[in-house]
């Protein structure tokens, strides 16, 4: 989503307090009196109703709606209209209820005016949401989802080797990767321990070789740590164990694949994507990474911020409190852990790679910093030279971005 101020004083202001089931919507005048109050189901025909009854107020581009979230089917529908939203961070709002009594009371109805009201009266200093780029919104939903599913993929591999462990301890030593295409191909032929009772060097070594073993082992080596594995001691029969070690192979085959479709997704937009010129240099950024760089932190750059509000929203900055005698310098929590963790992953393998990221990192190492601040440190710095390039519309370039003269990052 794009962010843009507020230009001159509304007529009116909406608040939107929305549920599963039922929404509360109040309009407000821009004396504070309220226009319009009223309650819609989660329904087509509710929010086509309220789409149109918020038409009387004005025109979509010019009624701005306060609700507690920045995406969400509502999100989507009233953007699509036409009308700017403001994101309301949940708790800011809380923070903020005594303005409107001391009992701290909540019910839905009250909720969407004191949303229209705090809209109404502090609508100067708060941004709205406009659509973000279509091509950015899909790397984003493709690389999270990805994520969702790589976290998936690491679970059921985990159930596979606790599944094999109490029935087939042999199989977990086999190759370097439990769930690795070969150690899958050996599971689905030898499920259990008596499947490969009959196993030699001579049969392991042309099943290796029928599925373009590379871990260069051979068959007599892997036989012999099948033989010094543990025996299990499960009482379970191997009908039964080949029925659950099949299920579970099939599960993590599965993810594996939808896995790779993702990313085969992920490479097709993110070629034709005109943000990924400006980035695709960078060191040691790839595919996958690249897109989720460009899908969570896109959105951000477009809003036109600074390099520093940037930096405070991907969590790359710390939290500086400071009154009287107590100075304080904490991590930052409110912030995009998608995108402070799309960052992190390329500053911290940029290091390897890059002479200036090598120096930045060790120079912070060596004032103390633990690791995690010191990549945090160099990401602040990687985020300044992405909002150059986006800035400049000019691909990186470490002759360009790497000036002695560009500031460098320092502090947590």
């Amino acid at each position: 989503m794009v962010l843009f101020p507020l230009e001159g004083r509304e007529l009116h202001t909406v608040g939107w307090d929305w549920g599963s089931r039922t929404h509360s919507v109040t309009v407000l005048d821009a004396m504070g009196s309220k226009a319009a109050r009223w309650t819609l189901p989660h329904t087509e025909a509710g929010l086509t109703g309220t789409l149109r009854r918020l038409a009387d107020y004005g025109d979509a581009c010019g009624l701005r709606v306060a609700i507690e979230t920045s995406k969400g089917l509502v999100v989507d529908r009233l953007l699509a209209a036409g009308h700017p939203i403001v994101p309301i961070h949940p708790g800011m709002f809380n923070a903020m209820r005594p303005r409107w009594g001391a009992s701290r009371a909540k019910s839905d109805s009250a909720d969407s005016f004191m949303l229209a009201d705090l809209l109404r009266t502090d609508g100067h200093l708060l941004r709205s949401l406009a659509p973000t780029e279509t091509t950015t919104l899909e790397l984003q939903a493709l690389s999270r989802q990805r994520s969702d599913l790589v976290a998936t993929r690491t679970g059921l591999t985990n159930q596979l080797r606790a599944l094999l462990e109490a029935h087939w301890p042999g199989a977990t030593r086999l190759f370097k990767n439990i769930d690795a295409g070969i150690s899958l191909a050996f599971l689905d032929r030898f499920p259990t321990p008596q499947a490969a009772a009959k196993l030699t060097p001579a049969k392991l070594d042309a099943f290796l070789r029928r599925h373009a073993y590379t871990g260069g082992k051979t068959g007599a080596e892997l036989l012999e740590r099948l033989r010094t594995a543990p025996k299990a001691a499960s009482r379970v029969s191997s009908e039964i164990v080949t029925v659950m070690v099949n299920t579970q192979v099939g599960q993590v085959r599965a993810i594996a694949e939808a896995i790779k479709s993702l990313e085969s997704a992920i490479k097709q937009v993110l070629d034709a994507h005109p943000y990924a010129e400006l980035f695709q240099a960078l060191p040691r950024v790839g595919t996958v990474n690249l897109a989720q760089i460009i899908g969570e932190i896109g959105p951000m750059l477009e809003r036109g911020l600074t390099a520093e509000q940037l930096a405070a929203e991907v969590g790359m900055a710390p939290v500086t409190r400071a009154s009287g005698k107590v100075h304080t310098v904490g991590f930052r929590h409110a912030a995009s852990r998608a995108a402070r963790k799309a960052l992190h992953t390329f500053a911290d393998n940029s290091r390897h790679d890059d002479p200036w990221a090598a120096d930045l990192y060790q120079r912070a190492r060596d004032r103390g910093k633990r690791h995690p601040q010191t990549v945090r440190i160099l990401g602040r710095g990687w985020l300044r030279i992405m909002h150059a390039c986006f800035r400049d519309g000019t691909p990186y370039d470490p002759a360009i971005h790497h000036s002695p003269h560009r500031p460098v990052p320092t502090g947590t």
